[in-house]
């Protein structure tokens, strides 16, 4: 069996884990063999670039990825390709191959509930199947047989069974839940180099702040690769007058962990928003952009009032979109992105433990919604080899 398995970022790498290992578990002993961007020699990491700018500087290597792909697409002729996420090439390689035949499913709703729904019919031509991670999401194509035989279903939010099963290792091994002594802050300014650079520095002075005002903490940063950490030490070293006398460490992975044990947090908008929420670590979501990119954001993104995954998923499931209630994870964006904001949330959770308390149970409120009835990898394992099997 044969299955070109496409992930373009880190948190598809481990859903591309988890779904290797379902499809194992479930083949019936049938040898498989994957291929995917790894195989044929690009770097996770050199995929990972957001903004219109950073793409067009690289829109060379991109065709060039783009290139090899489809040509894999066409000679190595698999019997089904398999995309998580990363929509912008990654369906554009699934339409290929179901122009061609073969079996095209994709694994997370591109956000076509965030931008234009105009793009809904073209996402569906492109697929033979679409496994979901929110429960809003499958409403969104219609009933089955809107688009012809292709189908979209919650599969549920595969994070949600990372963390039970870390739970149940962590309990297994007498771990404690949480943190104890001197309360940890986490420090996560986001994976991809431009986030780092317009993120940390603001996150830097948010430390500095809450040293001034007499709060007690440590901090740990948890980078995504070793090209991530080079760069928050650069800039941790930099502001190292505003960090003096506060403990700052900087480690290489283990985000999750760092979260489970920290008081509170400030963490960049993307997926480690969401594994905050699900640690049920009170967070404050951060995001700074470009200027150019902020204004594109602001006309072409109005069906969402939040970014964040949690509050996303919170506001959608609403019968009242969560109006004049408080979101699970408060925003501060663009020009509302200062270090006095962020100290003023965070300092909150560090002193007060009702406050600290009442956004865990927001914050446990939300992720309630990601359950489905099993684990979404190993569902979405059974909807691959179901379409093999039609």
């Amino acid at each position: 069996m044969k299955i070109l398995l496409l992930a373009g970022e880190a948190s598809g790498v481990l859903y591309a884990e988890r779904l290797k290992r379902s499809l194992a578990e479930f083949a019936g002993g049938r040898a498989i063999e994957y291929r995917g961007y790894d195989t044929e020699g690009f770097r996770i990491e050199d995929l990972a670039v957001m903004g219109f700018v950073a793409v067009l500087k690289r829109l060379p290597y991109f065709l060039r990825v783009a290139r090899t792909m489809a040509r894999v697409v066409d000679t190595w002729r698999p019997d089904v390709v398999v995309t998580i996420d990363y929509p912008g090439l990654n369906l554009k390689l699934a339409r290929r191959a179901k122009a061609r035949g073969i079996p095209a499913v994709h694994v997370v709703c591109p956000q076509v509930w965030a931008w234009h729904q105009d793009r809904i019919p073209k996402v569906a031509a492109s697929l033979t199947k679409l496994l979901c991670f929110f429960p809003f999401e499958p409403a969104l194509f219609g009933p089955p047989g809107t688009y012809g035989a292709f189908r979209a279903s919650f599969i549920g939010h595969p994070m949600v069974d990372v963390f039970a099963e870390e739970d149940r290792n962590r309990a297994a091994d007498g771990v404690a839940p949480g943190g104890d002594g001197v309360p940890l802050l986490a420090v996560l300014p986001g994976s991809r180099s431009g986030e780092i650079a317009r993120n940390l520095p603001r996150l830097i002075e948010t430390v500095r702040l809450l040293r001034d005002r007499g709060q007690t903490f440590r901090v740990e940063i948890p980078a995504a690769s070793a090209r991530s950490r080079a760069h928050i030490e650069a800039l941790v070293a930099a502001g190292a007058d505003a960090l003096r006398g506060v403990d700052v460490r900087i480690r290489l992975g283990g985000a999750r962990e760092v979260l489970r044990r920290a008081r509170c947090a400030a963490v960049a908008s993307g997926t480690a928003t969401l594994e905050a929420a699900l640690a049920r670590c009170p967070t404050v979501l951060v995001y700074a952009v470009s200027w150019l990119f902020a204004t594109f954001l602001r006309h072409a993104i109005r069906q969402i009032r939040h970014v964040g995954l949690a509050n996303i998923v919170w506001e959608k499931s609403l019968p009242d979109r969560g109006v004049g209630r408080e979101s699970p994870m408060p925003e501060l964006l663009q020009e509302a992105f200062t270090p006095e904001a962020v100290a003023d949330r965070l300092e909150a959770w560090l002193r007060d433990p009702a406050a600290r308390a009442a956004a865990v149970k927001r914050l446990d409120e939300a992720m309630a919604l990601l359950h489905s009835d099993g684990d979404a990898l190993g569902l979405a394992a059974r909807e691959v080899l179901a379409v093999l099997r039609t």
